[in-house]
Parts: structure tokens; C-alpha cells; sequence
């Protein structure tokens, strides 16, 4: 399957009226939706129990433990989107790159991507590579009835940077050693990356996924002009691909506050926004057409209900004028959130949003 494949699937019509799909379509909606990324996880005591023993990239390729997983937080905290339970290197895996998910470190990649010769382990990624992703999409579809699912892949930048550096890293020098120093690799590896990314994606949509997000978790670690020459053909590349079967695009990262604008431009629907940038200054950033994503900061879920619920208002109120707005945390559930305090946090939000 290649990025320019004609678009065979449409919107699952039983979500379509969603709360979330409504939000994303700046649409009028019965109340803010709410979903958090990282929902799904180690902060939920039955995750653990049902992962115990069971290694990350393994439990990411079993249907039936990826539909529970999954199901999870939709039954727990009653939010308005499932996320489908997976790694953003589970695609890199399914085409024979030898990495593992390591605990306490992440993704490490055996042998680094540094030269043009190393392109030539990327092949195509096929549907057949990742089935038991249509296999757990297909499950799940069937359990969440009008609740969306949305599907999701790690962005070309941030793949690249996992792939370039071995691992997770905190100064990306080889990665930007490449994209300052060899432009021409750079941009292929990038390419080659998003035609993998978009092949990931066009299976989740069409095994029924309402949505899909995008994650650039490191785009925050460049400058915008770098972004727009270096990264965001490649993202565009990826949002345009499949933006032809009508389902909303996500795009988010991490202290990408100074991109909003580019990650929109981009090619998203719905721009998400960490916690440092407040929702009105972000629509001003993004510019209008676009709905927003987020944005309340995820430790102040240990602060306490009180400072929790002062926080969400912030954010509501922040919100308020908006053309679209789906509640997020500003990144991911943090492993020690009390599970209650994010169910409390959901209830919230429906209740002081309720229209």
C-alpha cells in the first residue's frame, strides 16, 4: 500500500455524531469531549495486571490483550475517544528494523540509520506486516459502538530521531547532525518515513478508526525555520495521504509552542497544545479553521480535586471562544496519576460544559 493509494473506507457512521467528532469538525457539541492521551497505561492498576510478564512490543501485537487494554479507560473514566493501544515504533518493528522497547530507557534501536545505505532497511510497510492490527481494530470497533476510536503513529521527525540516535536522547546531535550536515539523506530518510507512517495510518482507518493522531513528541527540539525546510514536507506528506478518507487529522508534540502555526499548516484538522501556551494564545498561533487539543498540565492531577478542578476551569475558560475544542491533558497520563482523579476530572468537564 502506497501514501497515494485511493482512499476505500468513510467515517464509521455510529460515531459520527460524537461528541469528539463533532469538536474535531467545529461542530456544535453536547458538551466538551474529553480524552487523555496515555489513558490506556500504567496508571490503571487492571493495565498492569493484564500486561504482568508480557512485554511491551509483544502485548501491542495481540488483538485480544490490545482490545482490553484499550477498553480500559473508556469503561473507567466514561471519556468521549478510545486510543488504540500500540508503540509509535510498532510499524518500524513490523518491517524488520531489530529494536526493542527496553523498560525504564524506551525504544533502542540495534543498529542506527547514519548512512544512505541503511535507507534500504526500510522497505514498504504492507497490511499484511500489521494484521493484528486490523484484527484489534475490528474487535474493538465492535465493543465501543459510538465511541470513536482514534488510531495514531509517531510522526517522521520523531522516528527519525529514534532511529538516527539508537534510543531516546535528550540533544538529538546525530539526528541534526544529518539534517544540518546531509541534507539530501535527511529529507529521503524522512520521505521513506512518511510513505511507512501513511501506510500505518491508512490500515487503522480503514479497519475503522474514527480519528488518527499524530505524534511529533520531539518536534520541540527545533527552531521553526528549521521545521518548515527540514521536517514539515514529510508530516505533510503523511496528513495528505489520508486526508481523503474524512476523518479528522491530530497533530501534537511537546514544547512545539513556537510550531503551532507550522504543525497546523501541516495539514492538521485539530492542533494539539502542551500545557505552556494558553488555548487563546494557541488559536491565535494556529490561525482559524483549525480545532484545538488539550492543554491542562498532567502533574497538577497529584495537587489535589480542589486544584485539579481551579486548573480544568482555566482551561475552559481559555477555550471558550474557540471554533472547536477537544479537553486533553497537555502530554501524557503520568504513571503514578491516581486513576480517580482523572475520572473525577471527566465528570467535571461534561458537567460544567453541558450545553
Amino acid at each position: 500500500m502506497s501514501a497515494n493509494d485511493t482512499p476505500k473506507a468513510q467515517p464509521p457512521a455510529a460515531t459520527y455524531e460524537s461528541a469528539f467528532l463533532k469538536a474535531c469538525r467545529r461542530e456544535p457539541v453536547p458538551h466538551t469531549p474529553v480524552w487523555f492521551m496515555r489513558q490506556a497505561g500504567r496508571s490503571l492498576p487492571e493495565y498492569r495486571k493484564v500486561r504482568e510478564g508480557i512485554p511491551m512490543l509483544e502485548s501491542c501485537m495481540r488483538p485480544e490483550l490490545v482490545t482490553e487494554i484499550t477498553l480500559q479507560p473508556v469503561r473507567r473514566h466514561n471519556v468521549d475517544a478510545a486510543i488504540y493501544f500500540s508503540d509509535i515504533v510498532v510499524p518500524l518493528k513490523a518491517i524488520g528494523i531489530d529494536l526493542d522497547i527496553k523498560p525504564g530507557v524506551g525504544p533502542v534501536v540495534e543498529k542506527p540509520v547514519r548512512t544512505r545505505a541503511d535507507l534500504d532497511r526500510l522497505r514498504d510497510l504492507t497490511p499484511e506486516d500489521v494484521s493484528y492490527v486490523t484484527e484489534a481494530i475490528g474487535l474493538l470497533t465492535a465493543e465501543l459502538g459510538a465511541t470513536p476510536l482514534i488510531g495514531f503513529a509517531g510522526a517522521p521527525f520523531t522516528l527519525a530521531s529514534y532511529l538516527v540516535e539508537g534510543g531516546p536522547s535528550r540533544t538529538y546531535e546525530n539526528a541534526k547532525a544529518m539534517m544540518y550536515g546531509d541534507p539530501e539523506l535527511w529529507a529521503d530518510l524522512l520521505d521513506r518515513l512518511a510513505e511507512i507512517t501513511a501506510a500505518f495510518l491508512k490500515v487503522q482507518i480503514e479497519a475503522g478508526a474514527s480519528a488518527v493522531q499524530l505524534f511529533d513528541s520531539w518536534a520541540g527540539a527545533l527552531a521553526p525555520a528549521d521545521y518548515r525546510r527540514s521536517v514539515l514536507p514529510a508530516s505533510a506528506k503523511v496528513f495528505d495521504a489520508v486526508q481523503g478518507y474524512g476523518v479528522p487529522r491530530i497533530h501534537f508534540g511537546v514544547g512545539t509552542g513556537e510550531l503551532l502555526g507550522l504543525m497546523g499548516e501541516a495539514g492538521a484538522d485539530v492542533v494539539g497544545v502542551d500545557w505552556r501556551v494558553p488555548l487563546d494564545e494557541a488559536a491565535r498561533r494556529v490561525g482559524p479553521g483549525k480545532a484545538l487539543q488539550g492543554n491542562i498540565d498532567p502533574t497538577v492531577l497529584f495537587a489535589g480535586p480542589d486544584a485539579v478542578e481551579t486548573k480544568a476551569r482555566e482551561v475552559l475558560d481559555s477555550a471558550a471562544n474557540l471554533e472547536g475544542h477537544v479537553f486533553n491533558l497537555g502530554h501524557g497520563v503520568m504513571p503514578s496519576t491516581d486513576p480517580d482523579a482523572l475520572t473525577r476530572l471527566v465528570d467535571y468537564v461534561h458537567t460544567q460544559t453541558a450545553r
